[in-house]
């Protein structure tokens, strides 16, 4: 799948064009940015922890010090954890383009290296991030010079308002499955009942499947090819036990405030309103990594100073979206890896 001789004079040619619209796309996102009063920052790569996300993949190395000795750090997934810190520190609009970095991710929507767009709003609902979204599509599409988003034999209006479906009610929909009815308000889930619902719909699951790997199933083949057809899509609402970093809704414990938005059946953002209880967090930290030591056999460390600046961060809603996916179906590219400068080669 990677090209790796991208650099061949003819190869690069054809690519030029999709290469200058990606920073025509960012020239335009970042005057919005500045123009609705965001300080762009600058987080560094090296952190302490990639994440903690139980099927997160990070890049391990190591940084010796003066007197010779190693620790182990990693180039991290998301610049989330620096950017809550500086949340904490007083920030109230901050955004980042930065390179992020995840492992055992190569297809055509995946890169083991690319830019996320993350950015956060201090006092504010998470329900604006979807405006953001919006407006974001729109500025992606004018300076690409498109009518429309295109993945394969897909295509999305950009310039339409997205819709918005609950989790919930696209489980319903699209699969027949009542998901609420298998999540108790502690967060508790019947994984059992979800099987027996997951088979009912013609889904098999495999042995061994937990309610997270049944949830991703129903999801993967029976929700997201229905969504961001011809307008953007909001999968809005997450159940509580997949939204490790999200706020319950105050609504309903059983869902959090997180939402993905959807373009050409392909996800390329997810917000949070923004879980701030430190204690809370913790739990969900380690609960992941209890079953990423499971699965993988490894878990990663926590990282104490984002748990500790928690304490004090405020309210606040954010987002990660990834801009490659942005300028690939801006451009109607056929991968992530056909917009990027300098793809990274592939070992294998």
């Amino acid at each position: 799948m990677t090209d790796s001789q991208w650099w061949q004079p003819h190869r690069h040619s054809d690519r030029r064009p999709a290469l200058l619209a990606r920073n025509r796309i960012q020239r335009a996102i970042r005057g919005w940015l500045d123009d609705n009063e965001f300080v762009e920052v600058d987080p560094a790569a090296l952190a302490v922890s990639p994440g903690n996300e139980t099927h997160l993949h990070g890049f391990a190395t190591q940084m010796i010090g003066n007197d010779g000795n190693g620790r182990a750090m990693y180039l991290h997934t998301s610049p989330e954890f620096a950017m809550k810190k500086l949340l904490a520190a007083g920030e109230r609009r901050i955004a980042a383009f930065s390179h992020v970095w995840r492992n055992r991710e190569r297809t055509a929507l995946h890169h083991p290296e690319f830019t996320m767009l993350e950015w956060y709003r201090v006092g504010e609902d998470y329900t604006v991030l979807m405006d953001d979204c919006a407006d974001f599509l729109m500025l992606a599409a004018e300076a690409a010079g498109a009518n429309t988003f295109r993945f394969r034999d897909v295509v999305c209006d950009p310039y339409a308002s997205p819709e918005r479906i609950s989790v919930a009610d696209a489980f319903a929909e699209y699969a027949g499955i009542d998901l609420l009815a298998t999540i108790a308000p502690d967060g508790w889930t019947d994984r059992d009942g979800l099987a027996a619902q997951v088979t009912r719909s013609g889904v098999t699951p495999a042995d061994g499947d937990t309610w997270s790997d049944l949830f991703s199933r129903v999801l993967a083949d029976r929700v997201e090819p229905h969504l961001g057809r011809g307008c953007a899509t909001v999968l809005d609402r997450y159940p509580v036990p997949e939204a490790a970093l999200a706020r319950r809704a105050a609504d309903d414990p059983r869902v959090a405030e997180r939402f993905e938005l959807y373009a050409c059946g392909v996800e390329i953002a997810n917000g949070f309103g923004e879980l701030t209880d430190a204690a809370e967090q913790r739990r969900r930290f380690q609960a992941d990594m209890a079953e990423r030591q499971r699965i993988y056999g490894e878990a990663y460390p926590l990282d104490e100073d984002l748990l500790a600046a928690l304490e004090i961060m405020p309210d606040a809603s954010g987002i990660a979206l990834g801009f490659d996916r942005l300028v690939m179906l801006a451009t109607a590219a056929p991968s992530v890896q056909a917009v990027m400068w300098a793809p990274v080669p592939d070992p294998g």
